[in-house]
């Protein structure tokens, strides 16, 4: 996920550390962008990193972290040390940094895409 939104990891990352979560810190920099939420609100722009069947519960281990950022709501859900949601609230679009493949013109560029 780092390279599509590495501003989004690099906040999270450091408000984690603020926050006293240095291990979601350090794994934070590690996880997938599995897919959007889908539920289509625009104040949404939640972004799943790993599978879960929706609507259900996550069970034991499963705790949520919210953390103060300077806009919106960001807040964690987070199984047995694993980042498994990331809900972002209310923020301004993400940019989204287009992943071009190997060796293409114009690796690196941002572009806005949805999430």
């Amino acid at each position: 996920m780092r390279a599509v939104h590495p501003e989004l990891i690099e906040e999270l990352a450091a408000l984690l550390e603020a926050e006293g979560e240095r291990e979601l810190a350090i794994c934070v920099w590690d996880v997938r962008l599995v897919g959007a939420c889908g539920c289509g609100d625009d104040f949404c722009q939640s972004i799943r990193t790993a599978e879960h069947p929706q609507g259900q519960p996550y069970g034991p281990g499963h705790r949520c972290v919210p953390l103060p950022p300077s806009s919106g709501d960001l807040i964690l859900d987070v199984v047995n040390g694993r980042i498994v949601y990331i809900e972002i609230l209310g923020r301004p679009p993400l940019p989204r940094r287009a992943q071009p493949e190997q060796g293409s013109p114009g690796a690196g560029q941002q572009v806005d895409l949805p999430v």
